[in-house]
This record gives C-alpha cells, sequence and structure tokens, in this order.
C-alpha cells in the first residue's frame, strides 16, 4: 500500500505548493453527522438491514487539497467501532462549469465485519462533474482495493431546485433529485460470501449455498465475479433545509440490482437518511 500512497501524496504536496502562487481562500472545517435505515455499496446491500450512524470532519484548505475523517456504527451488530475511514484529496474548479475531485480513502474494518466492502479497504476515486443551467452531470470511476480488487463506473444526473425560504430568507430550502447507474465487477462479493459462512457456521448455521463448494463452481464463480457488468440503477431524493453555515437533510435512496440471483444481496433496496453538517 505505502508504494501507492507515497507517490499520491507527493502529488498532492506538489498540487499544494503550486496552488499557494493564487490568492488566498478560506481554510473550512466541515462537521457531519448522519443517520441511515440501512447501508448501501454502489447500490448494493446485504440482504441483513443495517441500520448504522456516521460522524465526519472534514478539513479543506484553500489550494483544494482536504482531509476527512469518519467513524461508522452499525446499530445492530456489534458493540465497538463498525468501520473507520481517513481520506485526502484534491478538488479542482476546472472553470465556473467543469470540477474534477481526485481522493483516496483507507478504511478499517474489524475483522469479522459484515460490510459488503470489508475486503476492499483502500479506495482511489477520480470523478468528474459537468454544471449546466439544467443538470449536474457527474461520471465516477473507482478502483477499490485490499483482500479483492475491484472497479466500479457511476453516471449520475442531477438537478437542485430551490423551494423557497421558511419563515425567512435565510432558510433556504431545497431539493435535488438524481438518477444513477453503476457498473463494475464483484469480487468483494467472493470474500463477502466466504466470510458470512464462517460466521453462519461459527452460530451453528447452515451454509446459503452447500451446493458451490465444488472446484468447478468456484471456478465459475471467480469468473463471474471479475466480469464487468451492470451494478445498479440508484434514485436518490435529498431535501435540505441551509441556513448560514450549517445544512439538514432527509434523504431517500431507492435501488434496483441489475441481477437478483445473489441470494444474500436485496433485489431492492430503500433507504431513508438524516444528516447534518455545520461549517467553521
Amino acid at each position: 500500500m505505502k508504494s501507492l500512497l507515497l507517490p499520491f501524496l507527493l502529488m498532492l504536496y506538489t498540487i499544494h505548493l503550486n496552488a499557494q502562487q493564487e490568492p488566498a481562500k478560506k481554510t473550512t472545517l466541515t462537521l457531519a453527522a448522519l443517520y441511515s435505515s440501512d447501508i448501501s455499496y454502489y447500490g448494493q446491500a446485504a440482504s441483513q438491514k443495517f441500520p448504522y450512524v456516521l460522524i465526519n470532519a472534514t478539513a479543506r484548505l484553500p489550494s483544494g487539497l482536504y482531509f476527512s475523517a469518519g467513524s461508522y456504527k452499525l446499530l445492530n451488530y456489534g458493540s465497538g467501532v463498525s468501520a473507520t475511514d481517513l481520506g485526502a484529496g484534491f478538488d479542482y474548479d476546472v472553470n465556473d462549469e467543469l470540477n474534477i475531485d481526485l481522493s483516496y480513502t483507507y478504511s478499517l474494518f474489524p475483522s469479522n465485519s459484515p460490510l459488503l466492502q470489508a475486503a476492499n479497504e483502500n479506495n482511489i476515486n477520480v470523478s468528474v462533474a459537468y454544471s449546466s443551467p439544467w443538470f449536474k452531470s457527474t461520471l465516477s470511476t473507482d478502483y477499490a482495493f485490499g483482500k479483492q480488487s475491484d472497479i466500479f463506473l457511476g453516471l449520475s444526473n442531477s438537478r437542485e431546485i430551490s423551494l423557497g425560504s421558511l419563515f425567512n430568507e435565510k432558510n433556504i430550502i431545497y431539493i435535488e433529485p438524481a438518477i444513477e447507474v453503476v457498473a463494475g465487477t464483484r469480487r468483494f462479493y467472493e470474500s463477502y460470501t466466504i466470510a458470512k459462512s464462517q460466521r453462519d457456521k461459527a452460530k451453528g448455521k447452515a451454509p446459503t449455498s452447500p451446493g458451490n463448494s465444488g472446484s468447478a463452481a468456484v471456478s465459475t464463480e471467480t469468473i463471474e465475479y471479475s466480469r464487468f457488468n451492470m451494478l445498479s440503477y440508484n434514485f436518490k431524493i435529498p431535501v435540505g433545509l441551509s441556513r448560514g453555515n450549517y445544512i439538514a437533510e432527509f434523504s431517500y435512496q431507492f435501488s434496483v440490482l441489475n441481477s437478483k440471483e445473489n441470494a444474500d444481496l436485496k433485489p431492492r433496496l430503500s433507504i431513508f437518511g438524516l444528516s447534518c453538517y455545520y461549517q467553521f
């Protein structure tokens, strides 16, 4: 991991030095707290429901560099922290319409984690967003690696719509409906099913797919997991209240999997969330 991370940080540092020549901007710190009724991994979720809370802090420098740290707690599984994320990135506005973002995130998971993403502790993301008068389009590419390695590609279209103000003009209400399609590989799912089978065995449960223990079946499944296919179709609609330095938001996400053959994944997913953000 160090061989990949060091050049990445050196590149960010070089960009930071170059950006210091530009007029100074304000450094910000954003604190966030979020509750979600289930956890989604690129529109995919385990058959068991996992509501969680998330606490996150992001420091953003005038150059566009930012650093973040956050922790998840599953409300119905385990007694400690369920995951911790540490990240760094660079956000650059090419012009008023075009934005490019590059980031790296390292995640820490407990050894018995039930999360789909537990096999991929590292994530490199590159996203390009174009804002037009009618909508915002974002193309995002992720390389997730660790015990497994996967590639994800997402395309979303969204539009922020102001609904006016509440009580006074400082309280702005808005919605931002978005449609997203996600394609990628699913090697992470292979590790997830193995780990789940081990947990079930420890609890005295029969494996969910006892017929897939043969070498031929394992080989076939491995090839299937390595294929780049459409994964999910997602519809999101956040409703927010913005006032000064803080935002409070209610969100709903509905996802449909492209494949319904995975017994351990929900074919359809409905998620409700509540979040608040404060920027210093």
